[in-house]
């Protein structure tokens, strides 16, 4: 793997990456490669949220499940495409909640790196698929890394705002200290069930509400086309 991942990660990481789990993620990734696999996001934009968003820069982490898998849409940050790619239908009802919470203009682009940069850790729980097959790298290992990811963070930061859409992303809530850390959970933003409870849920706003309140910048979530 082409690894690009920003210092403090490595040093809040680095008991993670000499585990036996991670060898096999190596290993299976090598295996894949091997195979003529395509495999989402490249190489060296795995583990772009890590190089966009460092350990101590965190303010809020906004959890997915796995990358997009069809080409040129995945590139390390949860439900953001790389730019020129149609906006996937879960991006498009968050910018819908956005004009309707903060009045933000629908944006053309669904390039998230903006908010990446403000301390939005866009963390996927599994970090590659395989072309075309969702899921298709969920038991690789992905998992344990990205579970200890959110652990560290409970344990070493304060007052981080989590944002949990959806069952799956709800179930992390065992990870984190909430005496310590705010948690916002909705429905999930997809066509499925974003008029579940994600619609109306304004969690754009009281994130920088909370944001605020501890004396921090809040989140500039305006997306320049």
């Amino acid at each position: 793997m082409n690894v690009q991942i920003e210092e403090s990660w490595k040093q809040a990481l680095q008991e993670e990456f000499s585990k036996e789990y991670f060898s096999g993620i190596v290993d299976f990734l090598k295996a894949e490669k091997a195979l003529k696999r395509e495999i989402f996001p490249p190489g060296n934009l795995i583990f772009n949220a890590f190089a966009q968003t460092p350990f101590h820069a965190v303010k809020v982490v906004l959890l997915g499940q796995d990358p997009y898998h069809n080409e040129e849409q995945a590139h390390g940050l949860a439900f953001s495409v790389q730019e020129g790619v149609r906006i996937p239908p879960s991006l498009q009802n968050m910018y819908k909640e956005l004009h309707a919470d903060i009045g933000m203009p629908i944006p053309k682009t669904g390039n998230l790196t903006h908010w990446a940069k403000q301390g939005v850790l866009l963390l996927n729980a599994t970090l590659t698929v395989r072309a075309h097959e969702a899921n298709s790298h969920a038991k690789i290992g992905w998992t344990s890394f990205t579970n200890a990811v959110i652990e560290k963070i409970s344990k070493e930061r304060k007052g981080i705002i989590f944002l949990l859409w959806g069952r799956f992303a709800q179930e992390k809530q065992t990870l984190i200290d909430v005496s310590k850390h705010y948690i916002l959970k909705a429905a999930h933003p997809s066509p499925l069930s974003a008029h579940n409870g994600f619609f109306g849920c304004k969690h754009f706003s009281k994130t920088n509400e909370l944001l605020v309140q501890q004396q921090q910048t809040a989140i500039d979530w305006m997306i320049q086309d």
